[in-house]
């Protein structure tokens, strides 16, 4: 099982938000290629990038930080979300080094984009569901949409999508341990990778994510326990190894 740092860009620095509120933001370094080194050296096997300030107004911000960070780490897959709202700015992604661009406001919203985005690059297409409870957020989960997280799930697997990355809003940012029962509804509603993201705390989480890494979770995203420390990023990485990735 995969266990992916996620560098949150918001004006240029790694910040962490908490439920995603733009002004709850906690700023952990002002060079967030300094970061990305530190979990590389670690060991990481993917990174997940997230242009906060892209996600709210619905273009991309950071794009030079990211096409840095592709140039810098040419063997590993990096994932990037945020503001990613149409053709052009998923090539220019790609075209930085980008392994996978990540959907998530206008997949919601227009789910015809995410159908024609994976006929145009197979393979590449990540789909993000952010909920409250069952209900998937968009605008920066400023906004709460009328549809549910297994029916959007379910479609976005039918159109081609690489996986899903499901995060708990309630649990982002706030070290409360993971949704173990939506993350493997979700995991047994499609047969496509599930990516869980939101509340990852410590090594007890890896492990019960971990056990459900048969059932179709490929991985899962941290980000204020490795920055806080509640969570050793090395020690997690190794438990997470010996959790077998889902065959597709």
């Amino acid at each position: 099982m995969l266990l992916i740092p996620a560098i949150d860009l918001k004006g240029g620095r790694c910040v962490r938000l908490r439920q995603g509120r733009m002004e709850e933001e906690t700023i952990f370094d002002d060079n967030p290629l300094r970061v990305a080194d530190r979990w590389y050296n670690a060991g990481a096997q993917r990174l997940h990038i997230v242009d906060l300030d892209g996600a709210v107004v619905g273009r991309p911000v950071n794009i030079a930080i990211v096409r840095n960070m592709c140039t810098r780490y040419p063997d590993i897959p990096v994932q990037i979300g945020g503001g990613i709202r149409d053709q052009e700015t998923v090539a220019a992604y790609l075209e930085a080094g980008a392994s996978y661009v990540i959907i998530g406001t206008r997949a919601v919203q227009e789910p015809a984009f995410v159908r024609s985005l994976c006929q145009q690059f197979p393979g590449r297409v990540i789909v993000g569901l952010d909920a409250r409870g069952s209900a998937v957020a968009t605008e920066g989960w400023l906004k709460t949409s009328g549809h549910s997280l297994l029916e959007l799930a379910r479609q976005f697997e039918n159109d081609g999508v690489e996986a899903i990355i499901y995060t708990d809003i309630s649990r982002d940012g706030m070290l409360s341990g993971v949704n173990l029962e939506m993350t493997a509804a979700l995991a047994d509603t499609i047969r496509i990778p599930v990516i869980a993201a939101g509340g990852v705390k410590s090594l007890a989480d890896i492990q019960a994510l971990g056990e459900l890494s048969g059932t179709g979770v490929l991985g899962a995203i941290t980000g204020r326990a490795i920055y806080e420390g509640t969570l050793d990023f090395a020690e997690g990485l190794q438990l997470a190894a010996g959790y077998p990735r889902s065959q597709y």
